[in-house]
């Protein structure tokens, strides 16, 4: 088992016609030869396409606060971009 975090950007201009960049950070978390993969030759920086299934949990923390969790289970990664220079 892997966890790790994607990012994505959307790029859109605003009402005074500037562009702006917004950027989300994904959990992911991936099992078995995924999580092989991801773990051998992701790094920093890496492009990759996704497909997997959103799941949402919950626990108490110390304090006994209720939080919640929102992660992506990776059912498949597709490395894109250039290869990495050896």
């Amino acid at each position: 088992m892997v966890r790790f975090s994607v990012a994505t950007n959307e790029s859109y201009r605003n009402a005074k016609g500037e562009k702006v960049t917004e950027t989300q950070w994904h959990n992911l978390v991936a099992w078995g030869k995924v999580a092989e993969i991801a773990e051998k030759y992701l790094s920093k920086g890496s492009e990759v396409a996704i497909e997997g299934k959103i799941m949402s949990r919950s626990y108490t923390d110390k304090e006994g606060i209720k939080k919640y969790f929102t992660e992506i289970q990776v059912h498949e990664l597709l490395m894109l971009g250039a290869k990495p220079a050896a």
